[in-house]
This record gives structure tokens, sequence and C-alpha cells, in this order.
């Protein structure tokens, strides 16, 4: 027999054993339950404000819901699967505390309107965190770009070797994919942060309340201004999930990148004993297992966005009990962000140590600079598309007798064209072919410096 439900008196015989357990969330929205006590306070002080309960009665409640989250942050308030869920037992432990008043909480409120209200105040906090954490991976980006602004490394194409690159500029890229990050974020917290408290179960109220107020209190921006819109709406909870799944991209494609360079077949970085494991039975190895497993997270979420649009995708309005499934999703990818993000920080401030020397060398074992033969060609007035075509036949060439560019001789270059100088060795040397790239958003060295300037003030603010 399980114990009596708050609406069970509408019913004549209780709920079957396992449906109980099937129909609870407790075991996972008890995470809201702090959520769910500072709405209960907004709402009770709402109410009297409103007159529908005395101030006395408001005191009382909030004296009671103060002591639940004493007791639960001691440890003493573990309610069961027989509470249903965490607006049922914080209720039934408020009317133990405080007597009758505390049925009164429930006035004016559904627990339709009392849930999006918590996984909203819940999101608000996480989102602000999870900025936080960015602006940390941000900043060991950029410490490591300080560090390497005239370090060389391969830039590549189709996984091809293109043109070479400050390491400085390729490690920008991932600072400004996570300046979107944080500000898709901040994008959504505006969608969150309106308060569907008041709406009741789908159609409002009878009482007389004041939902500015009490969404004021809650630090909302405003109240939805349809009951049906709020009490069914999770366009917040998709676009949450939106922004962690980009999250979750840009840290793979580090991630997928490291694991390369790590390989002794890039050999770019080391990777120090801090961040790495070894092989049971391959004594000489070094295991990659952070970006590993942040790669192999990055599904996760991906699965919760995927899981929620489903579930919101044949909803009528308004609250339906499908709904229940989407605090799981976001539990975990809030999870799962916030902990690969803080393993990459980590990785990037203690756990890798960039080769430059290997780097270095790498440029110089390539026809990278093919490209800035043409270049060079353009600018004595050969029209680029001949130029390119030129600089095609002779990289074909010199594979086939296995000289790179810079081996030629000054007579070969000349038999090419006869615009070639002297000052071709200079032009297609690696340091040379990277610093003359000062376009805006370029991978020149003063150009980069300039951009971890900005950078720098675009963190800061």
């Amino acid at each position: 027999m399980t114990e009596k439900q708050t609406w069970s008196d509408r019913f004549e015989t209780a709920l079957n054993p396992a449906i109980a357990i099937f129909n609870a969330s407790i075991g996972f929205d008890i995470q809201l339950i702090e959520y769910d006590l500072t709405g209960s306070i907004a709402h009770a002080k709402m109410l009297a404000k409103t007159a529908i309960i005395s101030d006395a009665e408001a005191e009382l409640l909030v004296s009671g819901l103060e002591q639940i989250r004493q007791e639960y942050r001691q440890g003493k308030f573990n309610p069961g699967v027989e509470a249903e869920d965490v607006h049922f037992a914080v209720e039934k432990r408020l009317t133990e505390i405080v007597g009758d008043v505390g049925k009164k909480l429930h006035t004016a409120r559904s627990r339709n309107d009392q849930v999006g209200t918590d996984i909203r105040l819940y999101l608000k906090a996480e989102i602000e965190q999870t900025q936080e954490q960015i602006k940390a991976f941000q900043s060991a980006l950029l410490a490591q770009a300080e560090q390497h602004v005239e370090t060389l490394i391969p830039g590549y194409t189709h996984l091809q070797r293109a043109q070479p690159l400050s390491l400085a500029h390729h490690l920008l890229a991932y600072f400004q994919m996570a300046q979107r990050d944080w500000e898709r974020l901040a994008d959504v917290y505006k969608r969150t942060n309106v308060s569907p408290l008041g709406c009741g179960a789908l159609a409002g109220t009878t009482f007389p309340i004041d939902r500015a107020y009490s969404a004021k209190l809650l630090e909302f921006d405003r109240p939805y201004e349809n009951s049906l819109d709020g009490v069914s709406d999770r366009d917040f909870a998709i676009e949450f999930l939106c922004a962690a799944s980009l999250i979750m991209v840009h840290l793979s494609r580090l991630s997928e990148e490291m694991i390369l360079w790590a390989s002794q077949e890039f050999n770019f970085i080391t990777l120090k004993d801090s961040c790495a494991t070894g092989s049971s039975i391959m004594p000489q190895k070094k295991n990659p297992d952070i970006p590993e497993l942040v790669r192999g997270k990055t599904g996760r979420v991906f699965g919760h966005l995927q899981a929620l649009l489903v579930i919101m995708k044949g909803l009528p309005l308004a609250y339906n009990k499908d709904l229940q499934e989407d605090k799981e999703g976001i539990f975990d990818s809030v999870k799962t962000v916030k902990s690969c993000l803080s393993a990459m920080t980590i990785l990037l401030n203690e756990g890798i140590e960039f080769r430059t020397a290997r780097l270095n060398a790498a440029v110089a074992e390539d026809f990278s600079n093919a490209t800035d033969v043409a270049d060079y060609l353009a600018a004595k007035q050969v029209p680029f598309r001949e130029a390119y075509n030129l600089v095609g036949k002779v990289v074909k060439t010199s594979l086939a007798a296995g000289k790179l560019l810079k081996d030629l001789s000054l007579e070969e270059w000349q038999q090419i064209h006869p615009a070639f100088e002297a000052d071709i060795y200079q032009a297609i040397a690696p340091e040379r072919v990277v610093s003359a790239r000062n376009s805006y958003g370029g991978t020149g060295f003063e150009r980069v410096r300039q951009a971890i300037a900005v950078a720098k003030s675009q963190l800061n603010s």
C-alpha cells in the first residue's frame, strides 16, 4: 500500500506500488529543492502582499520553508519515493512543521507553474556558472596564445597541409568559439528569465495575485504574458541544450586536435603526467584520456537535445506528464558541460607542453608555402591564375625530384619564370609566410598580438 497522496481523495483505490515508483520524480527533481523553497517563499510573500493570507501566516510559512532548507543542507531531509516529487515533499514537511497553515501555501498555484519556476531558477544559476567556466577556459587559451605568437604550426584543410600559421592564431580560433558560446548563453538567459509563477495549472487564477511582484522577488525580468504558454513552454530548455551542444562541439574539435597532436605521427605536444594515463599492458604509452572523454561525452548532450525536441514536438497545450522527462537531460547536460570545461581548462593550464622545435620544423617539411610563390608572382604583375598554374607545375616536378621549394636553385626558379629573383627565398621562408599575413583576422604576428589584446578586453568586459 502506497502512502496517501495529496490528490488521492478523488480516487477509490491506492496507486499500484510499481506505478507509484514509475510515476515518481523525487529521485532526480530533489536537485531543485533549493529553488523550490526560494520560489515558495516568494509565493508566500506575494500571498501576504495581496491579502490572500495574513502577514503572520506568511511569516510562519517562510520560517518553515527556511527550516526545511537547513534540514536539507544538514542531510536531515531525505524524502523517498512516497513523496512523489520535490513539491509534495516540501509541502508535506512544511505542514508537519507549521500545521494547517502549511496547506495554504498552494493557494493560487499549481505544480505546473511551480515546476516551471523551479527549473528556470535552476537554469539561470547554472548558466551564470557555466559562463564563468567558459571565461576560465578562455583565459587558459589566452595564456597559451601569449607564449606562442611566433611559434609556427602547420595549418590544414581537408587534413592536408595548407599554409603555416602562428600557433597563437590557431588557439585564438577556439577563444572566439568560446566567446560565441558565452554570448549564446547570455541570450538564452534572457528567455529563461521569465516567470511562469501564477499561471496556475493552465488558465491563471481567480485570486487577486500580483505576478509582477513575485517575479521581481525571484529576479525574473517579467512574468509570462500567457498562462498556457507559461506552463508548457520549454523553448528556453531546448535553447540551452542547443547552446550546450555547441559548447561540446567546440571542446570536441579541440580535443580531436590534441589527440592528433599527441600522437607519435604528429608529435606536436607532450602530455604531462598530471593529465594523462598509461596502458595496462603497454608501458611505453601515455594516453590522452581527457580529450578522448570530452569527445565521447559530446554525444550525451546531443542526445538530450534530441530527446527534448522529440518530447515537445507533439504535445498539445498545456502541461503534460511528458514534461517530467525534461529534467534529467538538463541536469546531465549541465553536469557534463561543466565537467568538460573544467577538465579542458586544467589540460590547457597544466597538462600539455607544445614542442616548439618540432612545430617550427614541421612547417619547413612541406609545400605549404606554395600559395606564397603564386602571391610573389602576382605582386610582380603576373596574373594570379597564371601564377597559380605555374606553381602547381613546380610542385609536381619538385615532388618527382624529391625536393622542397626552398631547395630549388635561383636558376631553376628563373627557368620557371623570369620574374623570380633572389628574394624568393625570403618570401617563402615559413616565418615570413606567416608574418606577412596581416590582413584583418589574419595570422601575421602583429595582427595576432592585436587579437590577443582584443581578446583580453573581451574577457575583462
